[in-house]
């Protein structure tokens, strides 16, 4: 009796001590689920955080991209620097002064009568900087100190008596491309009334002159 009496003891005792064991396991399994949850969910953030990162790395070089090639499009379109040469652009423009140039605008429309503009002349490395006055398929000359535009006398602020006719002492027939340029102090110029400047081609002018940069009393817009 006693010996049956201890067996179920030592029963019950290996059946606690399993429970207990299988109790501890499954702690043991739920803890290192919990575990890889709580590490799944760290991996995630850390993955995201990663991903954000290199978003944002993505679109700082992009910008950056962007505000490079606004910077090149700008100094290729309007940062042009040209020197004054001269007083032949008196009181406008004066001798010494340094002009940007705004290469980009004949590309969107056509050159204007009043325009200020940059030229180069076929093997000249030099820029001219005179006023547009004739357009293409006018008719220009220079009779008794006024200027005349198919025949009628130009009026304009910029136009005042001029002494020297030059080759526009006869009509001058300006074709499909050609412009007409002189300087607005005219006594101090040589331009389109030269024989060795003449006509001016579109392809010759650089652009339009729109602002001056030095010297700083000078800083400012370029006013027709």
């Amino acid at each position: 009796m006693g010996e049956l009496d201890f067996r179920k003891k030592r029963k019950n005792t290996n059946i606690r001590g399993t429970a207990r064991k299988q109790g501890k396991n499954s702690r043991q399994r739920e803890l290192r689920f919990e575990n890889e949850k709580r590490e799944k969910r760290s991996s995630g953030k850390r993955w995201g955080k990663n991903k954000k990162n290199t978003k944002g790395i993505v679109l700082w070089a992009v910008e950056l991209l962007l505000v490079c090639m606004t910077a090149v499009f700008l100094v290729a379109a309007f940062g042009q620097r040209v020197n004054v040469i001269g007083d032949s652009m008196s009181p406008v423009l004066k001798n010494g002064n340094v002009v940007m140039i705004n290469h980009f605008i004949y590309n969107i429309k056509d050159p204007s009568r009043g325009d200020i503009a940059a030229f180069q002349k076929d093997g000249d490395e030099r820029y001219f900087v005179k006023r547009i006055v004739g357009l293409p398929g006018e008719t220009v000359q220079i009779k008794e100190g006024k200027l005349l535009i198919d025949g009628k006398p130009l009026k304009a602020e910029y136009v005042s008596d001029i002494g020297y006719a030059g080759t526009a002492s006869e009509p001058v027939h300006l074709g499909k491309d050609e412009y007409f340029l002189l300087g607005d102090n005219e006594t101090a110029s040589d331009d389109s009334r030269e024989e060795k400047i003449g006509n001016i081609k579109k392809k010759e002018i650089y652009g339009e002159v729109w602002f001056v940069i030095k010297p700083w009393s000078d800083i400012g817009f370029v006013s027709d």
